[in-house]
């Protein structure tokens, strides 16, 4: 595929139905490329462009101290080229189409992004994905004992499920634990949050003590047959009680025997990976990159 057919293209300049008609076609489309998505989570972001719509890749980037990069937005796993019949030369071709204006790269490509190139180093990183597709017994069956163990202390301990939480008591939970999240962050995914809300794509889940403190809660989004563990906050009062385990288990008994896939988004970290695979969920690796062309003088500076 000739790199001459793809283009660079601003953010004001992209076609936003034929882009969103690409992602929905594609067959490793993802709910974070949405130009929805993209609006509400990026600072800006431009984008690379194949033909008519054929392909493409989201370029979320930032200014600072004049220097232009590339960056993983916040709650935005995955990103990289999207469309059909994805092979190594043609993401080469968009690597290498990327502007030069962009010194500094560190963004996360996708599952179907996994090619030996020629010219970038691209490096894996794991995620935990669960095919929800049986019956409620037969998944129950794949936890493991201490999942099984925790899921009965919480409602021994009189514990309860809600569904359709608001999302601002989601984010105050978060907030306990988040250290580097903005308050522009919140907002913009509470924003997001509505937005996908009236789509039916988002659902928000609580587990509540018996005395009606909230112990832990998730915002779950949906798209491409994908449920996301998205957006979770946790009470440290939750942690003995085992409320992650009982707000999870709740949506799979929810959600079993749907062709659905839940996805956890994650994780590299070794205790949120044992955690996650210990629900049944099996990896799934993807890739990313880093790429650092800052002229001589700044890397001098941050030594």
């Amino acid at each position: 595929m000739s790199s001459n057919n793809i283009k660079y293209l601003q953010q004001k300049e992209i076609n936003k139905q034929a882009w969103n008609r690409c992602i929905d076609a594609a067959a490793n489309g993802l709910i974070y490329a949405y130009s929805f998505y993209l609006d509400a989570m990026a600072d800006h972001w431009d984008a690379l462009v194949l033909d008519d719509y054929q392909a493409v890749m989201p370029l979320p980037w930032r200014k600072k101290f004049g220097i232009y990069y590339l960056y993983q937005p916040f709650l935005t796993a995955q990103l990289g080229l999207f469309g059909n019949k994805i092979n190594a030369d043609l993401l080469e071709n968009f690597l290498q189409n990327i502007p030069s204006k962009f010194k500094l790269w560190e963004f996360p490509l996708n599952q179907k992004n996994i090619c030996q190139l020629d010219h970038f180093n691209l490096y894996q990183r794991t995620n935990y994905v669960l095919n929800l597709d049986q019956p409620y017994e037969v998944l129950f069956k794949n936890y493991r004992e201490n999942i099984k163990r925790n899921i009965k202390k919480c409602f021994q301990y009189g514990c309860y499920v809600k569904r359709d939480i608001d999302v601002s008591k989601i984010i105050g939970l978060n907030k306990l634990q988040a250290k580097a999240v903005s308050e522009k962050q919140y907002q913009n995914f509470s924003q997001l949050y509505q937005l996908l809300k009236k789509k039916n794509a988002a659902k928000s889940y609580g587990v509540y003590s018996k005395q009606n403190e909230l112990l832990a809660s998730c915002v779950f989004i949906f798209s491409h047959k994908r449920a996301y563990y998205i957006f979770v906050g946790n009470h440290p009062n939750g942690r003995t009680l085992g409320a992650s385990h009982a707000l999870i288990d709740a949506f799979i008994k929810d959600h079993a025997a749907k062709e659905l896939w839940l996805d956890f988004e994650g994780s590299d970290v070794r205790n949120l990976a044992f955690f996650y695979s210990s629900f049944g969920a099996k990896e799934e690796m993807y890739s990313a990159i880093q790429m650092d062309r800052l002229p001589w003088y700044i890397k001098w500076m941050k030594k």
